[in-house]
C-alpha cells in the first residue's frame, strides 16, 4: 500500500480527490493551509485512492498520512 504524506504542519483546507479516483504522479490530492498560505500535497506515485485518513478542516502534523493508494 502506498501512502501519501503530508510535508508540513496544517490544517486540511480541500481534499481533491475521492475514493476509487486514480491519480497519477504530480497530481494534487489534498490542500493544506499554514500561515495563511495554500501548500498543495501532490502524489509521488500513480494509484488508485483507497483510503482518505484525514477529514477537511482537520490539523495534521508534518510525515503524516494522508491518503493511501493501492495499485
Amino acid at each position: 500500500m502506498k501512502a501519501i504524506k503530508s510535508n508540513m504542519a496544517g490544517s486540511v483546507w480541500k481534499i481533491l480527490v475521492s475514493v476509487g479516483d486514480e491519480v497519477n504522479i504530480g497530481q494534487e490530492v489534498i490542500i493544506l493551509e499554514s500561515m495563511k498560505m495554500e501548500i498543495p500535497i501532490v502524489s509521488e506515485e500513480k494509484g488508485v485512492v483507497d483510503d482518505i485518513v484525514v477529514n477537511e478542516g482537520a490539523f495534521v502534523d508534518e510525515d503524516v498520512v494522508l491518503v493511501r493508494l493501492k495499485g
